[in-house]
């Protein structure tokens, strides 16, 4: 017996179901971050997970410039399948914070092109790319810190974090910590950076949560580290 192929999806009903999602008390929470809709990001998933891997689709949704859609678009897609020309395209279209996120840490991460593209956006001009350049620079300071230069990252950040916009200031933030946490010889160093520069000090952090300032984040994480 034949297998029975699923029916192909539009992007149309695709747009159509996550418009219906769409919640105004959602909206309003997402929007405070920065985002643009008021889809339940738990339902997205859903639809997502329904959808399959469909990378057609995928490039049809991305191409709409609708956040869910995006969302819905990374999700569904495959990352090996994209160059790093489109990667690139795509990062820098991806101005809404939760799009820029799902595409770094879903899509370029797994692509075999993450590290040309590390380089290429760490110093870019455009400091939400350079965010992005940043985010994949903590990723391989924590997990394969082979080859970068950690005192000269350690140089960059004590120079120029104080001052860098919101979302390239979190992404330097993130590099200081993680190498205060897998690096004990930049340790001190790293501790000092964050005690002087005291970026995210005052940052509101929830009961039980670790706090961003870097030196409570590397002291806790090595605190635990001592313990397990």
């Amino acid at each position: 017996m034949a297998a029975v192929t699923a029916p192909e999806v539009g992007v149309g009903e695709v747009l159509d179901e996550l418009a219906a999602l769409e919640d105004p008390k959602v909206r309003a929470v997402n929007e405070r971050h920065g985002d643009d809709h008021g889809v339940n990001l738990t339902q997205l998933r859903g639809v997502a997970k329904r959808l399959g891997v469909q990378q057609p689709l995928a490039r049809q949704l991305w191409a709409t410039g609708e956040t869910p859609a995006r969302l819905v678009a990374i999700l569904i897609s495959r990352p090996k399948d994209y160059t790093a020309a489109e990667l690139d395209d795509m990062l820098r279209e991806a101005r809404i914070p939760k799009v820029h996120d799902w595409l770094v840490n879903y899509l370029v991460k797994k692509s075999p092109h993450v590290e040309d593209l590390r380089v290429a956006w760490f110093d870019d001009p455009d400091d939400v790319v350079a965010s992005a350049g940043w985010s994949l620079t903590a990723t391989r300071i924590a997990k394969n810190p082979e080859g970068l230069d950690l005192p000269g990252l350690l140089d960059l950040i004590e120079a120029n974090m104080k001052d860098a916009p919101p979302r390239l200031q979190w992404s330097m933030n993130d590099c200081l910590a993680y190498i205060g946490i897998h690096h004990p010889e930049y340790r001190a160093r790293a501790l000092d950076i964050g005690e002087r520069l005291e970026v995210l000090k005052d940052y509101p952090t929830p009961p039980g949560c670790t706090s961003p300032f870097a030196p409570l984040w590397i002291g806790e994480m090595v605190r635990r580290q001592a313990a397990g």
